[in-house]
């Protein structure tokens, strides 16, 4: 006979308890456990049969078509080729950020022989059809059901036999046999270890989409990243068109690599060199603006990175950063006072990345470090240069990576001039266009920058 279990299970992270507690002791969240109500039923003791048996490595075989292509550039770089048959992916991303509107734009352009079963439980059939004709969407077999019920989804998948299945979203499915509301973190675990056993068994292509929490993880347990085969975030502030499809976690191929996209009235379109984009407006000859070249998955992508240094009306000077690390900038504002005597301690200083890109490397210290005393000297920075370099405490420039990869973006986009730590001047194995200058600390980058 079944035994009926009644736990406390925090909606953030899964922590289990048998009693209400007000904060998660895992997670410190208030207010986030949640009784739910588990049966177990009681199970005899004795051997398990084993019905299945393992196979040697040398004996399993597999061919170039248990992978396919989804159409989209972008997202084949990020899944390393393809879609691989019987696959589970998780696309998380913000509310509004353009999950939906990829995954119907990769109904429509994906090359698979076989039908799609696209399963919304949150919009109606007729919602998408109208998102569908926004984005110019016609395929025939496209098949739209609007259903929560995973009882429900299960038969339809096993009548339907799709060769692509995708669940919009995995917080809004739902087992009859739990007690719990959709979304709870019994649910998504349940249901998506379902949907796992059922990708695998049939060998079904699996897409679901998920939210994401106010911190920017995606919502239920975290076991749920463990299950799936792969885990993809769509980033993007809401303000601008610019769109990053970045994976965290891929069992098929590198999560090194980026897809970038833009966010038009027809949908998202495919970015192939952002670099051109983002510097098609670039002042130039203004002080305070410079360009870096910033690596984002395995492509270097040139940014340019605006600075303004102003005297302060209050006697706490501020300092804000958009696209950096707020702390990075504090420290590189303390380097330019320590080692060079920039009086900044009576200066607001404002760093902006422009395009509404984050950047996270190094290697763009130095564009900071000469975009701040470039505006606060009031001095144009050299013209047609790339500068590129990370700083230390003691205001020496330090070697950064893919050097050649960063040279060649940068002579494919019609620069001159490229200052570079002195160290990488070596590491370059081919001759180039660019006129290289090696610089060894920000006291002779900045004599070199500034005119």
């Amino acid at each position: 006979m079944a035994k009926t279990k009644t736990l406390f299970v925090c909606q953030e992270c899964g922590y289990e308890t048998p009693r209400w507690m007000g904060k998660c002791p895992s997670c410190n969240n208030w207010g986030s456990l949640v009784e739910e109500i588990q049966e177990k039923s009681e199970k005899k003791k004795g051997i398990a049969v084993v019905e299945s048996k393992p196979i040697r490595l040398d004996e399993i075989s597999y061919t170039d078509e248990e992978r396919f292509s989804t159409g989209l550039g972008e997202l084949d770089r990020v899944l390393g080729g393809g879609i691989v048959k019987g696959s589970l992916i998780l696309v998380g991303g913000d509310p509004g950020i353009g999950k939906s509107t990829l995954i119907l734009q990769v109904c429509n352009s994906i090359k698979l022989n076989g039908g799609i079963l696209y399963v919304s439980g949150e919009e109606s059939i007729r919602q998408i059809k109208i998102r569908a004709d926004r984005l110019g969407i016609k395929r025939d077999n496209l098949l739209l059901i609007s259903e929560n019920n995973l009882g429900v989804i299960e038969a339809l998948v096993d009548n339907q036999k799709p060769k692509l299945l995708i669940i919009d979203s995995i917080q809004t499915v739902y087992q009859e046999e739990i007690s719990s509301a959709p979304g709870s973190v019994s649910q998504v675990r349940e249901a998506t270890s379902k949907l796992m056993h059922i990708a695998k068994k049939m060998n079904i292509a699996t897409v679901i989409i998920g939210h994401v929490t106010k911190e920017g993880a995606i919502a239920g347990p975290r076991v749920l990243e463990h299950m799936v085969d792969a885990v993809l975030y769509f980033e993007g502030e809401r303000y601008f068109s610019y769109r990053i499809l970045r994976a965290i976690k891929n069992r098929f191929g590198s999560t090194n690599e980026i897809g970038m996209f833009e966010m038009k009235d027809q949908g998202l379109v495919e970015i192939e060199d952002l670099s051109s984009i983002l510097l098609s407006e670039s002042p130039g000859d203004t002080p305070g603006s410079v360009i870096v070249s910033s690596i984002e998955g395995t492509r270097p992508i040139l940014v340019e990175i605006q600075a303004l240094v102003s005297s302060t009306p209050f006697g706490m000077p501020r300092r804000m950063a958009n696209g950096l690390d707020y702390n990075r900038i504090i420290l590189l504002t303390a380097v330019l006072e320590k080692r060079l005597g920039l009086n900044l301690h009576n200066q607001d200083v404002y760093v902006n990345v422009v395009g509404g890109l984050k950047l996270d490397e190094p290697a763009v210290d130095l564009g900071v470090i000469v975009a701040i005393a470039s505006s606060f000297k009031n001095l144009k920075t050299k013209p047609q240069a790339l500068i590129m370099g990370e700083v230390g405490l003691t205001g020496e420039v330090r070697v950064i990576s893919n050097i050649e990869k960063r040279l060649n973006e940068a002579e494919k986009s019609g620069f001159k001039y490229c200052i570079i730590p002195e160290g990488n001047v070596k590491l370059i194995s081919k001759a180039t266009s660019l006129k290289v200058i090696g610089v060894s600390d920000v006291r002779e980058a900045l004599e070199i920058c500034l005119e």
